[in-house]
């Protein structure tokens, strides 16, 4: 339950600080006084979306904290909003995201707005309190439904968008034929065009390279005298002396070494030359060669190795087309199995409803006739899906409920014959059902009490005190009908002082109580009438 509030800088609420207890808590007050501001208050500790605009004027940061218990643990809750828009959420002194605010907030309070007892009126909105009421039931089948839902139409997009691309896919399938046939048809090879870009600088030169190899064979070996022959006549000069010293013997060691290696080099400069033939026809094929591998660098990528990359890509892509019937066929089955799997899941779900939907039927009915509708009979209808598409994220189920608060009517739609006053007792009926099953220990009501009056009112607030024996109210009411059942009353009023306007909250004693009852008895003017009237209000309530 919520223990204790404290509100700053919100609104027309300078600073106000409240303690609540258990039972049914009423909060009473002139219209414009800041009521349901209160409730916005405490709505926003809960987890509701911030407004910049709750700040009060000209102060930087509006603050709001809450205590509440639950489950014998404690919990201090609060929420600071920044002029500047800055939000922060913190749970005993610890920051949290809204999300883990809003998921432990759940647990604690539930808030009726003002204009909440509209959604009644909205069929969309009906599927959502079934839903609630066997949430801790229903949540894990809705949820693998919508999980299964996604699968089934991501399925189907891929399915539509293969078949609806398939003329398209034909012409990309011939483009890129076109394409490898090209590739295919060079049959490059890696690194070809560095090999034959050397070829061709050798074919383009290779009557200067003959002259000048040859030019160094005959310095070489050829000669008189060559270089070889001189170096050899030098190494047995050298040979001769060798035995004289050490270091003349190594000087012929290295000679020997240098005189075999150049005669070596001198075979291979021959052997070279002699290979080298110029052949027109063997430049112009190479030139051409070249001007083929260029072409397919310059359209495929820049590169053989990119040309060879794009062939795989080609070849990749080309197969993955031609086996679409085969991706088309495997697609279709897992679609069948997919909606297979679905419509299983969705029929699990369906009868989860209907079964909560029988409660609801049950309890809402009881409910009724306890809030004074005597012939009233609750109705909540399941209808199949007009639409083509009878799947979706939420199922198969289409409700709506239906209401007749007439014996021998047929019941219609809530939005064709009930009143405000009727909603109303209608959403306290969903309030206190769906408020034992999750097991809720504080309701908020703001305004309840929207349509009805006289003896309505009175079976409203003996509800109200009703379910106040198992969860913590909070309510705010101007009927004095219902502030009679209160165990608590708390009075708000609007106080002015020089420029400012601010609101004050606090608790009635019992004389006050009478004479906040007598002013909603009777207005401005309480007479010595309405305030016998309040208090033999106050005491038939309490009987």
């Amino acid at each position: 339950m919520i223990s204790h509030i404290r509100i700053k800088d919100f609104a027309i609420i300078d600073q106000v600080e409240l303690d609540f207890d258990d039972g049914l808590n009423i909060i009473t007050g002139e219209t414009g006084a800041g009521k349901s501001i209160i409730i916005e208050a405490v709505s926003l500790a809960l987890g509701s979306r911030a407004d910049t605009a709750y700040i009060r004027s000209g102060k930087e940061k509006a603050i709001v904290q809450m205590v509440a218990d639950l489950g014998g643990d404690e919990f201090v809750i609060t929420r600071e909003l920044s002029a500047n828009g800055k939000n922060v959420c913190r749970i005993n002194d610890e920051v949290v995201s809204l999300a883990q605010l809003s998921k432990l907030c759940k647990k604690i309070a539930d808030v009726h707005g003002q204009y909440d007892h509209q959604s009644l009126l909205n069929p969309e909105n009906h599927l959502k309190l079934i839903d609630s009421y066997h949430g801790r039931v229903i949540s894990p089948a809705a949820e693998t439904v919508a999980d299964l839902y996604q699968s089934y139409a991501e399925i189907k997009q891929e399915l539509s968008t293969l078949r609806s691309n398939q003329a398209d896919t034909e012409r990309k399938r011939d483009f890129m034929r076109f394409e490898l046939d090209e590739i295919e048809k060079a049959k490059p090879t890696p690194d070809e065009d560095k090999e034959l870009s050397e070829k061709l600088n050798l074919l383009q030169n290779s009557e200067k390279i003959y002259q000048n190899l040859s030019s160094a064979y005959d310095l070489l070996y050829a000669s008189t005298p060559s270089s070889l022959e001189g170096l050899g006549k030098s190494l047995h000069l050298i040979q001769e002396i060798g035995s004289f010293s050490p270091d003349i013997h190594a000087f012929s060691e290295e000679l020997s070494d240098a005189y075999y290696k150049l005669e070596d080099l001198t075979g291979e400069i021959r052997k070279y030359r002699d290979g080298i033939s110029f052949s027109p026809e063997l430049l112009e094929e190479t030139i051409k060669r070249l001007d083929v591998l260029d072409a397919l660098k310059r359209k495929y990528g820049g590169s053989i190795e990119n040309v060879l990359e794009y062939q795989r890509k080609i070849i990749s892509e080309l197969d993955r087309i031609d086996n679409i019937d085969v991706t088309l066929d495997k697609l279709m089955k897992n679609q069948s199995l997919t909606e297979k799997k679905l419509s299983e899941a969705c029929k699990a779900l369906t009868d989860l409803r209907k079964k909560a939907a029988l409660e609801i039927e049950t309890q809402i009915n009881q409910q009724l006739k306890e809030l004074n509708f005597k012939d009233a009979v609750f109705i909540v209808k399941f209808y199949d899906h007009e639409t083509a598409e009878k799947y979706t994220a939420n199922g198969v189920d289409r409700v709506e409920f239906l209401i007749t608060t007439n014996k021998g009517e047929t019941p219609k739609p809530l939005v064709k014959i009930a009143s405000g006053g009727e909603i109303s007792r209608i959403m306290l009926a969903f309030k206190q059902i769906i408020g034992d099953f999750d097991a809720i220990p504080t309701m908020i009501f703001d305004e309840i009490d929207v349509g009805i009056s006289g003896i309505t009112a009175s079976i409203v607030g003996k509800k109200l005190l009703d379910i106040s024996k198992h969860h913590q109210i909070i309510c705010i009411t101007h009927l004095p009908q219902i502030a009679a059942f209160g165990d608590h009353h708390y009075k708000i009023d609007k106080v002015t002082s020089g420029e400012n306007t601010h609101t004050i909250v606090y608790p009635l004693t019992q004389e006050e109580k009478i004479e906040e009852i007598a002013r909603l008895l009777g207005g401005i003017n309480i007479t010595e009438t309405t305030l016998k009237s309040a208090g033999e209000l106050l005491s038939l309530s309490k009987r």
